[in-house]
């Protein structure tokens, strides 16, 4: 099955304790195509402005990312400052500068309105309800969200929920999103709105996954290095719902394969900036590190 995503193409300047990253490729559409695109193919839907070069367009072409909607506006692409700390669970934004993002409307090139998997990232949710009224061809539907809306527009927030079937949101914002502290009972109350699945990031804290039948928690993987997490929660979905989409389920036991996959793509995504490290990946070390996981998380009953 292919996936659609529609969220954010940009240039990014990032510092870190390990170095920095000046205008590099970033943005949620970005590193969740360049993630999922290991698994299943993927159509991508974003704006750009016309400082963006097919120079900038190579990687994600690289790994066969349809960019059929990828549109071209005047004016110059979003741009994001941000820097963290020795805490790389938080960045401090620097600058942000929407451009041609601030006027976003998102149009479906025709063909892809069937699209069987649909990936909402991180924007506006009063858009993320449009696309979802075009593309109603989709089996599955999942979305991504942010502190920014959650606080500005959480009605519109409220609706999405309602039509949405996997919902990934980091443990700051579901405490936010819900105003419960406790993390299960925040998980309940959106599951109770309508997602099948609901599934927290937690960082280098790992990730939980809730459905109705339960919980399936998995730590994050020990990296000797780690270098910037920017775009970590979008390659992480890309792997979850990459995953997903090439199995063509969603079962409880695929829920939880999936979450080891996304683990394993945000584990080497974090290892670079930008997409310096995941663009050099093969399928030998994902295999690999999927096994080192399964070693990590093993252990026998008690005697």
């Amino acid at each position: 099955m292919s996936i659609l995503v529609v969220g954010s193409v940009a240039f990014d300047t990032v510092r870190t304790p390990f170095g920095e990253g000046r205008e590099v490729l970033g943005g949620s559409a970005t590193h969740f195509a360049v993630s999922a695109s290991f698994w299943t193919p993927v159509r991508l839907v974003a704006v750009v402005g016309e400082d963006f070069t097919d120079e900038h367009r190579e990687p994600l072409r690289l790994r066969s990312v349809d960019l059929a909607g990828l549109a071209t506006a005047k004016g110059r692409t979003f741009r994001w400052a941000g820097e963290y700390g020795d805490d790389l669970n938080t960045a401090r934004t620097l600058d942000t500068q929407l451009n041609v993002f601030a006027e976003f409307r998102p149009e479906i090139p025709h063909g892809w309105h069937d699209t069987p998997l649909l990936f909402l990232a991180n924007i506006d949710p009063e858009l993320q309800w449009e696309v979802l009224e075009k593309v109603h061809g989709a089996k599955l539907v999942a979305a991504d969200t942010m502190n920014y809306w959650i606080a500005s527009k959480p009605a519109a927030l409220e609706k999405l929920l309602t039509r949405v079937d996997l919902f990934l949101v980091n443990d700051a914002e579901i405490r936010q999103l819900t105003g419960e502290r406790n993390l299960v009972r925040a998980a309940e109350s959106l599951l109770a709105k309508g997602p099948a699945a609901v599934v927290v990031k937690r960082g280098e804290h790992g990730v939980v996954v809730f459905d109705r039948n339960g919980a399936f928690a998995l730590p994050a993987y020990p990296l000797r290095v780690v270098k910037d997490p920017t775009g970590a929660g979008d390659a992480f979905a890309g792997g979850f719902l990459g995953y997903l989409s090439s199995r063509g389920l969603d079962g409880e036991r695929d829920l939880r394969r999936a979450a080891v996959v996304g683990s394993v793509m945000a584990s080497y995504q974090v290892e670079d900036f930008s997409l310096d490290r995941v663009l050099k990946l093969t399928e030998p070390e994902i295999r690999e590190r999927y096994e080192d996981f399964s070693r990590l998380t093993r252990f026998d009953p008690l005697p």
